[in-house]
């Protein structure tokens, strides 16, 4: 059985502030105050995991014992077939320090520029966890293919260079709504919300 979540304030364990507003947005239906972890000045943990979802559960689990709330953390990236999967979960590292993802985005396209095979696919694994060290875990996936040059500059991230399956339009020219709607953070929320957030018939 999955834990319910019945508190009214969540942590976003995640300095990223675009990843802190789209899951801002998507708990947002459900009445729950949300802090990140900028706010509350917390440290970044060092993303020891060699998995997306062994990253998030150590970022929620650090930021739900600092601050004895329920912590929400998102671990995500950009996995290109021509790479072997790189960048993964370096995706972020790609960006330097400095969260350059125009740098990154040139770094891929470097990469497999003259290659035949633009295939990529983005992952988000997302960890819930309370301050007893439970914690639930959960993961989604979009399969789409590489553009360039990049387009749009909605979204955040390789959000201009990724053109979902079945779409004309890259994540970064997506109208927000429609993104949330079909992202890999969108399939990794779905089921997180049907594990974890009471319907209509617990309230």
């Amino acid at each position: 059985m999955h834990r319910r979540f019945n508190d009214d304030t969540l942590v976003i364990a995640s300095h990223n502030e675009g990843k802190v507003r789209e899951i801002g947005e998507l708990v947002q239906p459900f009445g729950v105050h949300v802090l990140s972890a900028g706010q509350l000045g917390l440290p970044e943990p060092e993303e020891t995991g060699d998995t997306f979802a062994a990253n998030a559960r150590l970022k929620a689990e650090s930021a739900a014992r600092r601050v004895g709330l329920p912590a929400l953390s998102d671990d995500s990236g950009l996995c290109v077939s021509a790479l072997d999967g790189k960048p993964g979960i370096h995706s972020a590292r790609w960006a330097t320090p400095d969260r350059d993802f125009d740098k990154a985005m040139r770094e891929v396209y470097r990469r497999i520029k003259g290659g035949d095979d633009f295939s990529a696919y983005f992952i988000c694994a997302l960890a819930l966890a309370w301050p007893d060290e439970h914690v639930e875990l959960f993961e989604g996936r979009v399969d789409g293919t590489l553009v360039w040059p990049p387009r749009g500059d909605r979204g955040f991230g390789y959000d201009p260079i990724f053109k979902p399956e079945g779409h004309d339009r890259t994540f970064g020219e997506m109208e927000p709504a429609k993104k949330h709607a079909m992202s890999h953070r969108a399939h990794a929320f779905a089921k997180l919300i049907a594990a974890c957030f009471p319907d209509d018939e617990d309230t």
